[in-house]
């Protein structure tokens, strides 16, 4: 059984990083306001702020594997790169399609063959002429993968669609399980990991997130039938982030829950110490890219499940 955490990890370091004009419109999680400060200063911010993640984590004991972005093209939501790929202990290496057309140019050959170096790579799984059809998936973005049960959980939105769902689980034997989720204002969430994060034996989720009951009721027997502890959080705290959370481990096999300050911020006691049970809480400051990108600390984060050579 392949397992739900690793303790390699990949980021990409942002070199233009700033607010998407091209992802706002399906994003409600950017806050305009941010947009009014300068680029300069965004940057600068944000570096800051993915400096110290990636401290914090290396310490930790985590192998963080950074790559720097490019100044051109311009890709304001590099930062990102869980939406364009994902790695498989299977060796397989899935590219996906990406709506904004600045966030398709975040596609790296470069960053694929570096890792090939260390890795076995069987096959690449490439899901991009999707774009031609003006249909999208981004990744673990817009999927939550229950890796040891091989099930894929997907929110349906301009970004996560049916048909690309269908292909993917017939190109890698993933079972999808769709829904939809909307946010306290009834927006269509645009992404599934800032509804919902699966641990090994646990699964954060935002159910009031599903309006239709019956959808609900259907994800949350989807998880605890798979073996999770269900930990549901409300909708003010989905806005702050608390979905969008990710469990990594040490090498040395130490569990962390990765997650942003204001997320852990929005938890209650309860859920903090709930969650204190399955691993180690660990919150950074990313204010900053949380109010120009829309994304928090697991959209920063593609997980590395490739087997060495």
């Amino acid at each position: 059984m392949q397992a739900q955490v690793t303790s390699t990890i990949l980021m990409i370091r942002p070199v233009r990083f700033g607010f998407n004009e091209q992802t706002a419109e399906s994003n409600a999680f950017q806050d305009v306001a941010a947009a009014v400060e300068t680029r300069a200063i965004v940057q600068e911010t944000a570096l800051r702020e993915f400096d110290e993640m990636v401290h914090q984590l290396r310490a930790a004991g985590v192998t963080v594997l950074v790559y720097e972005d490019t100044p051109e093209p311009h890709t304001p939501d590099s930062i990102f790169p869980n939406n364009w790929v994902s790695f498989h202990y299977s060796g397989t290496v899935v590219l996906y399609p990406m709506q904004a057309p600045n966030r398709r140019l975040e596609r790296r050959q470069d960053i694929i063959d570096d890792l090939s170096q260390r890795y076995h790579i069987a096959k690449i799984v490439d899901l991009t002429p999707f774009e031609q059809k003006g249909k999208f998936l981004e990744g673990t973005g817009s999927m939550v993968l229950d890796r040891m049960k091989r099930i894929a959980y997907a929110c349906l939105s301009p970004r996560t669609d049916a048909d690309v769902l269908a292909e993917f689980s017939r190109r890698t034997g993933y079972r999808v399980v769709t829904f939809s989720a909307v946010d306290a204002d009834g927006i269509p969430v645009y992404h599934t990991n800032v509804v919902m994060s699966i641990g090994d034996v646990f699964a954060v989720v935002c159910l009031a997130s599903i309006a239709d009951p019956d959808e609900r009721l259907m994800i949350r027997q989807a998880l605890e039938n798979s073996g999770k502890h269900v930990i549901d959080i409300s909708l003010e705290q989905m806005a702050h982030f608390a979905g969008n959370m990710l469990l990594v481990k040490s090498n040395k096999g130490h569990k962390l829950l990765i997650m942003s300050n204001q997320a852990y911020d929005s938890l209650t006691a309860r859920q903090r110490d709930e969650l204190d049970d399955f691993a180690t809480l660990f919150h950074f400051d990313l204010a900053t890219i949380e109010a120009n990108g829309g994304g928090s600390a697991r959209c920063m984060i593609a997980e590395v499940h490739l087997p060495f050579k």
